[in-house]
């Protein structure tokens, strides 16, 4: 073969070799920004029709924003980053005011409290479209945090704090989601909705609240659940285990706290018990003839957070005892010298 037509063939064969290179280097490289065509805006009203053509984006596993909330009403303190694609210089991360506004490039304020984030989207890329700035505008907007979407959970829980309520919730899921009920917990559950914030609902949870489905209310984003801290009642005087006993039974009465005391002990003046109860108006001191109690011939008194109740000791029976264990030891010793004169 004549060295021209030789080395025409080599540039032939390494010119085909560097095209294919070129071809495989394009093919392993991504597309940039520039390059990338925005994904089509996802509306509820879009993917229900019939013979739509048009597909949802994937989230990855590399995208640092959160999946868009399409049913979410934004409301006042949320979190939120409008991203408007191929122009990021107008994207930006913003929290609405108290006003409901969000400040966006070029636009000013906008108001979107209340809205839909797909009410909001079109609306900022109405304003993008009318005022010139950007043509055929494709807008995103991602909630960060959605504060105005939070129950917040007060008093006697596990971990006290807002929770976000993404869709319907009942008073038993948020609780739970706070980590349930303190060892200090009360009955009482006070529930301030939004929407009527002069009006409180409270509530007395049973025992057992897999049997106490009234309870389990309905809860909306905005409102305030508050758990109360157990009364204690206090049993002192003549007893076998005096002590503070808190109050996780709304129907606690004189013989269950005397019970939880340990009883009675034998020098007891049960008949002048008493019930001491903090009023506006001072101590009040009710008296309660426990001997009747005890033998159904009078009402068994309830008691309430604070009570204390008082069960002296009877100076009769004691100098009684004193005077019969005196005697006993005497008889005692009598007959110790008569057996050993």
């Amino acid at each position: 073969m004549p060295r021209r037509n030789k080395g025409f063939a080599m540039r032939s064969v390494s010119a085909f070799f560097l095209m294919l290179w070129s071809l495989q280097v394009l093919a392993q490289t991504p597309l940039t920004e520039e390059t990338q065509k925005p994904p089509a805006p996802v509306t509820s009203a879009a993917t229900s029709q019939p013979g739509n053509t048009g597909t949802t984006p994937q989230a990855s596993t590399q995208n640092p924003h959160p999946l868009p909330h399409s049913n979410a009403r934004l409301g006042v303190g949320d979190l939120i980053e409008v991203v408007v694609f191929g122009v990021p210089d107008l994207s930006t991360k913003s929290r609405i005011s108290g006003s409901g506004d969000l400040y966006l490039p070029l636009i000013d304020y906008v108001h979107v409290a209340d809205l839909s984030t797909d009410e909001a989207q079109e609306l900022i890329q109405k304003r993008l479209e009318d005022g010139g700035f950007v043509r055929n505008p494709h807008v995103s907007i991602f909630v960060n945090e959605a504060a105005s979407q939070s129950i917040t959970v007060l008093g006697e829980v596990n971990r006290p704090g807002p929770y976000i309520a993404n869709g319907e919730r009942r008073l038993f899921d948020v609780i739970s989601a706070a980590g349930g009920l303190s060892e200090k917990a009360g009955r009482v559950v006070t529930v301030e909705h939004r929407d009527t914030p002069g009006e409180k609902v409270e509530l007395h949870l049973s025992s057992n609240l897999s049997d106490d489905g009234k309870s389990n209310v309905d809860v909306f984003p905005g409102d305030t659940i508050i758990i109360s801290r157990a009364g204690i009642v206090y049993v002192v005087g003549d007893v076998n285990h005096p002590s503070g006993f808190m109050i996780d039974d709304v129907n606690l009465t004189v013989l269950k706290a005397l019970a939880l005391a340990g009883g009675s002990t034998r020098t007891s003046a049960l008949n002048k018990t008493k019930i001491l109860r903090q009023t506006p108006s001072g101590v009040q001191e009710i008296p309660v003839n426990l001997k009747k109690v005890m033998y159904a011939k009078a009402p068994d008194l309830p008691l309430v957070k604070g009570d204390v109740l008082f069960i002296p000791g009877s100076s009769a029976k004691a100098a009684a005892y004193r005077t019969g264990e005196a005697a006993m030891s005497m008889s005692t010793a009598l007959a110790v010298v008569a057996i050993h004169p």
